[in-house]
């Protein structure tokens, strides 16, 4: 019996061949010069192979400055090769496999507060955010100038040009989990242009989105990852009120802004992995019941996709729901909460979980993502991420070696 989440949508003249998106899953594994490596080919060969409408490819930096560790990939003319070559293969594999090729995104970022090119915290921020920074008082902050950030734009027209030349399908204007964009969705204190009010807080960001459109031919999309609120308190991120609820006001403007710049997909998230991660991947032993996390995700979706019903919504937070995954999948599609199905961890403990769906009706137990985290913990390790647990030859030895070791 054939499933909704097969059934394939045009967006953008491109027929995307069925609901299922691969997140993009950092695998801190590129070459210190930004180039894929062997675990990064290893990985996007995987995901090629499972049968994943789209793939949306890792947080790739724009500028060294702007990376989040050493091994974060780095698209510029040194490394557009292996860029090229790796998208190539995974269409080929996917073709071969599954008798398609995935529509392949890439999310350009520049990491603002959490870069770290060098190995050791080198934050770039648009604002001292006191929230953010409890314990970090005396880390090197440079507040972002207005000089820096009008160079900005210029940095994605760069990458943007070379994404089209190595192959992608489509580019992601990163704005959500803290980086520089989302920080700035918050930065109401910060004097200047790129401060105060929602036209200038979003200033840059709009910017950035305008430069990549300008740089591209017509075929090549432009989208984005957007947090729909960041879940601090006030005044420290944007999306909640005075009395600290979600309030969807200046997101639903944002999104207006961005329908009319002629986006028409939206991968929706919220929270921040670094302080919050509970909020945008519900987990084992959090502060709250996973469940909760899903329903926050599922209403803010609904709310969003009621609202914009020309925009295609893109839903987060759906490995939590384990061996139910898929059919918790169907069920939000069908009831028209989004029009695509996100999967983040469990496509680095199990990547072949939408083809055994397809086979099998079911996915295999001893195959899930137990939500334990142990991934995030080798990326704040400063080593790869993966699952040391479901794919423990490579990565389980990393995790003895930068986890365990540095508990001992």
């Amino acid at each position: 019996m054939k499933t909704i989440l097969e059934n394939p949508i045009e967006i953008h003249e491109k027929v995307i061949p069925n609901r299922i998106v691969y997140h993009p899953m950092e695998g801190c594994d590129g070459t210190p010069e930004g180039a894929i490596d062997t675990l990064t080919r290893r990985r996007y060969i995987r995901f090629a192979k499972s049968g994943a409408g789209i793939i949306w490819f890792e947080a790739t930096a724009v500028c060294n400055e702007g990376r989040a560790n050493p091994r974060q990939l780095f698209l510029n003319e040194n490394t557009k090769d292996s860029f090229k070559s790796l998208i190539k293969e995974i269409k080929e594999v996917s073709l071969k496999e599954n008798g398609f090729e995935p529509v392949i995104i890439v999310q350009l970022t520049h990491s603002g507060r959490f870069s770290k090119p060098n190995g050791t915290p080198e934050p770039i921020v648009a604002y001292r955010n006191a929230h953010w920074e409890i314990g970090k008082e005396n880390q090197p902050y440079i507040v972002a100038t207005d000089e820096y950030l009008k160079t900005i734009p210029g940095k994605y027209s760069v990458a943007s040009k070379l994404a089209e030349e190595v192959g992608f399908d489509g580019i992601d204007v990163k704005c959500c989990h803290g980086y520089l964009f989302n920080e700035f969705l918050s930065a109401k204190e910060r004097e200047g242009i790129y401060g105060g009010n929602l036209e200038n807080r979003t200033k840059l960001y709009f910017e950035c989105i305008d430069a990549v459109k300008n740089a591209v031919n017509s075929d090549i999309f432009v989208t984005t990852r957007l947090n729909a609120c960041d879940c601090f308190p006030y005044p420290y991120g944007y999306g909640v009120d005075e009395n600290d609820n979600i309030d969807l006001t200046e997101t639903k403007l944002i999104i207006k802004s961005l329908y009319d710049k002629g986006i028409r997909l939206i991968n929706l998230t919220l929270g921040n992995p670094y302080l919050i991660p509970h909020i945008n991947r519900p987990c084992m032993n959090a502060p709250e019941d996973g469940d909760i996390g899903v329903k926050r995700i599922y209403d803010i979706t609904k709310e969003l996709s009621n609202t914009f019903k020309n925009i295609h919504f893109i839903a987060s937070g759906l490995t939590y729901p384990g061996e139910n995954a898929m059919e918790y999948a169907e069920k939000i599609i069908e009831e028209n909460v989004c029009s695509f199905a996100g999967f983040g961890r469990l496509t680095f403990a199990y990547p072949d979980f939408y083809k055994d769906y397809l086979t099998y009706g079911k996915l295999e137990k001893n195959k899930l993502c137990l939500k334990c985290s142990k991934c995030s913990l080798l990326m704040r390790a400063g080593t790869v991420a993966g699952c040391p647990i479901r794919d423990s030859e490579i990565y389980m030895p990393y995790f003895q070696k930068y986890v365990l070791k540095k508990e001992d």
